[in-house]
């Protein structure tokens, strides 16, 4: 099965209320999509995280070498492209090009032998993954404590039984924010904190202090990711869980969090960490090193899809994000839904990637 065509198409839906977190306010959504077409008429699509215009011009770029290879080789393909760029390209934007490519190319080896991607990864260790919501944004008006109390009781009144907030805003501010999401989940509901790398240790110890008999399940990204001894520092004086990598590339970099023992929880994202391929490798260094895999998802349906089959088959992984509030990009991207029931998604068991993308989605919110 030949590749014949590479394309990337930049996506953007507009939001009806800007939301933030602590490093950016957002009035939008956007991905970057990676569609590949074979010469046996089958499509493979992939997506990338980040800045979706510099990723379209990565993906067009490696996508020009691989028409007329042969699309079932993913692992060489991989390879090929990692050691063309390795000079320039070992994280960022070549990073998040081959991720939406190995995707693609993973669901096309799904549908070429009518399996669904996990049962080509080693077969399912689980059918259901647990999720956690995500959302709990700041708004441009209202008060916080009192709309992020009202919007995490209604994700647990939909399934979910456990939340993430998000923090960054100060410590006195995240304080009571997360004493009035608490008392509005209740204590037998999970919550967790993500402050984005806005504090240095210092300032996240004391947050951390200040919350921790809430039974913070954990703290995501409390420092700079490039802040390896920071991490350190706050993970030896707190009782909370150190979770971190959506922000880092591939395996070396986990490699050395693991080595290090920086993190208690990873969180590869595959859009970002160089597709199913490496988060694959990924998987395989949390197991060795007895430690937690949370995928780190907030793009878009195919996306969550492929965070879905690592889940599946990855001994180490024990729930996975779903991002809620206004994201058109993973409820309406694909035709098919990600229920949440009892705080559980189904695994899907479709072949390929198991989402069937809606074309007239693409076309509608395609802007480069």
């Amino acid at each position: 099965m030949k590749i014949t065509g590479v394309r990337a198409h930049v996506l953007e839906a507009a939001l009806s209320e800007p939301f933030a977190y602590s490093r950016a306010w957002y009035a939008k959504r956007t991905s970057l999509i990676v569609e590949i077409e074979t010469d046996q008429g089958l499509v493979g699509w992939g997506e990338c995280y980040g800045p979706a215009r510099i990723n379209a011009a990565v993906v067009r770029e490696l996508g020009a070498s691989l028409v007329g290879q042969d699309a079932l080789r993913s692992e060489f393909l991989w390879h090929d492209i990692y050691a063309r760029y390795r000079d320039h390209g070992q994280k960022g934007s070549i990073i998040q090009g081959l991720s939406g490519i190995d995707i693609a190319l993973w669901d096309l080896k799904g549908k070429f032998f009518g399996q669904p991607v996990h049962r080509l990864m080693g077969g399912p260790i689980r059918n259901t993954v647990m999720a956690y919501a995500t959302g709990l944004y700041r708004r441009e008006s209202g008060d916080p404590t009192a709309y992020l109390a009202e919007e995490a009781a209604r994700y647990c009144a939909q399934g979910f039984t456990a939340v993430k907030l998000k923090v960054g805003f100060g410590v006195e501010d995240d304080t009571r924010a997360a004493h009035a999401v608490r008392a509005a989940i209740g204590v037998k509901a999970g919550l967790m904190i993500d402050a984005n790398h806005a504090y240095d240790a210092v300032a996240a110890i004391r947050l951390g202090r200040r919350i921790e008999a809430l039974d913070i399940g954990w703290f995501e990204e409390p420092v700079p990711p490039e802040d390896v001894a920071g991490h350190l520092q706050v993970k030896s004086a707190l009782s909370i869980p150190i979770a971190g990598g959506e922000s880092v590339f591939n395996r070396f970099d986990y490699l050395e969090l693991a080595e290090l023992k920086a993190v208690d929880i990873m969180q590869p994202d595959l859009a970002i960490c160089g597709g199913i391929t490496e988060g694959l490798r990924i998987g395989a260094i949390a197991s060795a090193f007895n430690l937690r895999l949370a995928p780190h998802l907030w793009t878009g349906a195919t996306a969550f899809a492929a965070g879905l089959h690592l889940a599946a088959t990855s001994p180490a992984a024990f729930i996975l994000e779903y991002s809620l509030g206004a994201n058109p990009l993973l409820h309406e991207l694909a035709e098919e839904g990600f229920p949440v029931k009892d705080g559980y998604v189904d695994i899907p068991d479709r072949p390929g990637l198991g989402v069937t993308i809606n074309g007239d989605f693409v076309k509608r919110f395609a802007v480069f």
